[in-house]
């Protein structure tokens, strides 16, 4: 019984850190730390960004959280195991599927991923804090699966 708990843990914390991102993203990124996202809006020269100073931000609970619930694996271990998991998905999908910060995964034909990128695409038409739109990273609105039906490959 334990293991399907810890299972529910990791799970439920992976889908709830999707509202947390987005919600992040929508009132805090493009809020009052607009200052450290700005430059990943607009092209800059260099490989970091301070945007990527978000990645500590969600690290420090995931990390924290383990290291209280090391000893006993404790329900805290589970819950930042869970936030761990999404920032490695999170860090796939975004900086290497699709901002290829490292040139992997460069194609895909997969409906979903197609979906991703182009939501993505029409967050990052606005260069300003204001009017932003997509703010989310794994769910995606359903009409960008209808455009990536719409123009399969």
């Amino acid at each position: 019984m334990s293991t399907l708990i810890n299972i529910l843990l990791v799970t439920g914390t992976f889908f709830f850190m999707e509202f947390m991102a987005w919600f992040t993203h929508k009132f805090v990124m493009h809020g009052f730390l607009w200052i450290l996202h700005r430059d990943h809006h607009v092209n800059e020269p260099g490989f970091f960004e301070k945007n990527d100073a978000f990645f500590l931000i969600f690290a420090i609970p995931s990390i924290t959280l383990m290291a209280i619930g090391m000893n006993t694996l404790g329900f805290p271990f589970w819950i930042g195991l869970g936030i761990l998991i999404y920032g490695l998905a999170y860090f796939m999908v975004h900086d290497i599927f699709i901002h290829q910060r490292f040139k992997l995964f460069t194609r895909s034909n997969n409906i979903y991923l197609r979906a991703i990128r182009k939501a993505h695409k029409v967050h990052h038409k606005h260069l300003g804090k204001e009017e932003g739109e997509c703010f989310g990273m794994l769910l995606v609105p359903w009409k960008y699966f209808r455009e990536a039906l719409a123009t399969k490959k």
